[in-house]
């Protein structure tokens, strides 16, 4: 009820009564007295006036799972959520609700991880009520060879979801790390569990620096935040809000050709590998290249310094300009 009722509240121009409100969850006035002295408790800014109701006026930057039920509106995706105060991962949680048959969609989101995994099997400690550390459960009927794009159809699902919230410039670094002015401000990282001919399901967990203003030393050269890039505060369940809305969206049009094709204009548009010369890291050879996009397997198309073209689809990609490789 009470995520309803912030609902209602975020959603009406006006004054929202009382009774309407114990009319509509079929309980007292007094019951729906006690929620709106929580949510004042939590932080939220709610007006009570006699013989009006109540008005919303401002919102705090809470994550709970009240606060995020009442701002996503979508279909599916983030329609089910775990929230945690502190958990050792939310990729972990989302792969054993995942094992325990949770829906597509669902999302475990976390305010703090004490094991945050990112690629290669590395683990940090992810401080509380500073950043985004969220997972997503995706359970796709297409052949295993296909998920490995899921991590493009989430990249430029958090991009754009973040330029929707704020008014910033962001670009992805081949194929999935979101920077702003050549510093990284996302990580994101897809799991699979699959059979030989089946996919299981699939776990994309997301990191996005939000309100940090201090890194660690040995990434403060390479990491941002948007509260550094902004100017300003951010309030993270409205942004977790805005990527569940473009994740539904990019995911459902990627089903449609099981490939990137109907993304790559957007996806083209913020890579900020195209035109720029990489410098390919690959498991036998190291060489540089100029990178000319992405295919619609979500491929890196580079041209080799002998004009012979190759498309990329393991191994580690460093972009001139970018983290440090000058």
């Amino acid at each position: 009820m009470k995520s309803e009722i912030l609902k209602m509240l975020r959603e009406s121009d006006d004054y929202v009564s009382g009774q309407q409100l114990s009319e509509r969850f079929g309980v007292s006035r007094t019951a729906v007295w006690k929620v709106i002295r929580q949510l004042q408790e939590e932080g939220y800014q709610v007006e009570a006036v006699r013989n009006k109701g109540y008005h919303i006026l401002d919102s705090p930057d809470v994550m709970t799972k009240e606060e995020l039920q009442s701002l996503i509106k979508t279909r599916w995706a983030g329609k089910n959520v775990f929230y945690y105060d502190s958990t050792d991962s939310t990729n972990l949680r989302i792969r054993e609700a995942g094992d325990a048959g949770a829906p597509h969609g669902t999302l475990a989101v976390a305010d703090r991880q004490t094991a945050g995994r990112g690629r290669r099997g590395r683990t940090w400690e992810s401080p509380a009520g500073s950043s985004i550390y969220m997972s997503v459960l995706l359970r796709p009927e297409f052949k295993p060879d296909r998920a490995s794009m899921l991590t493009l159809v989430m990249a430029c699902s958090v991009a754009q979801g973040i330029m929707d919230c704020e008014a910033v410039d962001v670009q992805i670094k081949w194929p999935n790390d979101i920077i702003i002015n050549g510093k990284k401000l996302v990580g994101i990282l897809t799991e699979m569990s699959s059979q030989i001919d089946y996919i299981n399901h699939v776990t994309v967990g997301v990191g996005i620096n939000v309100n940090m203003t201090e890194f660690p030393e040995e990434i403060a050269e390479t990491a941002t935040s948007l509260r550094l890039e902004c100017g300003h505060p951010v309030k993270r369940a409205p942004l977790i809000a805005a990527v569940m809305r473009r994740l539904e969206e990019n995911y459902e049009t990627f089903l449609e050709t099981e490939d990137l094709s109907g993304l790559m204009e957007i996806y083209s548009s913020m890579l900020v590998n195209r035109g720029r010369d990489v410098l390919i890291l690959g498991t036998k050879e190291q060489y540089q290249a100029h990178a000319l996009g992405i295919s619609p397997e979500g491929e890196l198309i580079v041209r080799r310094q002998d004009g012979t073209e190759e498309r990329i689809c393991a191994g580690e990609v460093s972009v001139r300009g970018v983290y440090g490789y000058v």
